[in-house]
């Protein structure tokens, strides 16, 4: 979309077109689905599990230093989609909040305080014309200690929703569509079930088989709510489950 096919109202974030539309909340939406990444999360009945494409750009590039996972804390997790320099700011930002909450009221911030504080960061940035949005959708995950495992979505407008599961990139709305099948019975996943769902959900929507080093996975548990990535051979392990399952 060139500079001025949004009549001039895209020059700044602050000015509504004569439609309603700020079109630069609209752009950053744009900037993450073209990273070309495609993220899914799923929330089962003792824990939450999210995968994504790992994308390494160069061959020089070391594979470790690529990631789109990171921790916040010990017990929460976020899987940025997105432009991973805006991802990288944001987690900084989100790791200094969470230790100022511990310090401030004495005990670990819940998921929904972590995600409320994101979103209410990128809503503010969508009223000043000094601050661009991020291009940067956050998938938070955690255990809550009376409401069990929580999944949250925050996206560069402000807006943050609990979900059983959800998808964020540049095929997430066929990835939606598979969810929504898959989980109409609202039976609960067990650990290993939540897992294979949700890789199986981005092979299905991707329509390829991937190799473990290809894509990332994050999981937190009930019964060990440590945010943990899953190694390699983990990942492999879950890889052979699925396609003897198919």
């Amino acid at each position: 979309m060139s500079r001025g096919s949004g009549g001039g109202y895209d020059r700044h974030i602050t000015i509504f077109s004569p439609e309603g539309r700020l079109y630069q909340v609209e752009y950053a939406f744009k900037a993450v689905k073209s990273a070309g990444i495609t993220s899914i999360g799923v929330r089962g009945s003792d824990s939450v599990c999210v995968v994504t494409q790992k994308k390494v750009p160069d061959k020089l590039l070391d594979q470790t230093s690529v990631t789109h996972l990171f921790s916040i804390t010990k017990y929460l997790g976020l899987l940025a989609t997105g432009m991973t320099a805006d991802a990288r700011t944001l987690v900084q930002q989100a790791r200094s909040e969470a230790a100022d909450f511990r310090f401030r009221y004495g005990y670990e911030m819940p998921v929904d305080a972590l995600a409320r504080w994101i979103a209410d960061k990128s809503q503010v940035y969508t009223q000043h014309a000094y601050m661009r949005p991020l291009g940067v959708v956050a998938m938070i995950l955690g255990i809550d200690e009376e409401k069990g495992p929580q999944l949250f979505k925050c996206d560069p407008a402000g807006h943050f929703f609990g979900h059983k599961a959800t998808s964020a990139g540049s095929k997430d709305q066929e990835a939606i569509n598979f969810l929504e099948k898959k989980m109409k019975n609202d039976q609960a996943f067990s650990y290993e079930e939540t897992v294979r769902t949700t890789i199986s959900a981005l092979q299905s929507v991707l329509q390829e088989d991937f190799k473990a080093t290809e894509i990332e996975v994050g999981v937190v548990r009930k019964d060990d709510p440590v945010f943990k990535t899953l190694s390699t051979e983990e990942i492999e392990e879950h890889l052979t489950a699925i396609s003897e399952r198919d």
